[in-house]
């Protein structure tokens, strides 16, 4: 996946180290994801870098500065349902 990216500043070993999972990787942005945290009103995200980390990921949409937390589906769509400010939060929430 040539367009699979880690954030800037990040190494894929200092992402494993704050999340605590070892199965981080960077993806492919190129996939569907939707913003689900309200029921009824789902709205399309732009994924500029995605982490996957198994059946969970963060997204950072494209001119966004949160990361979103959802859930990996085996189709490749992603659904979040959480947000936070930074990408050390997000990590630690996984």
């Amino acid at each position: 996946m040539a367009d699979a990216q880690l954030p800037p500043g990040w190494t894929l070993q200092q992402i494993r180290d704050v999340s605590g999972d070892q199965r981080a990787v960077p993806l492919d942005p190129n996939r569907a994801v939707k913003w689900v945290a309200f029921a009824g009103a789902d709205e399309m995200l732009q994924p500029e870098i995605v982490l996957g980390f198994g059946s969970l990921c963060l997204v950072k949409p494209v001119h966004d500065d949160d990361w979103y937390m959802g859930s990996l589906y085996d189709d490749g769509s992603i659904d979040c349902w959480s947000a936070y400010d930074d990408l050390y939060e997000a990590l630690r929430g996984l």
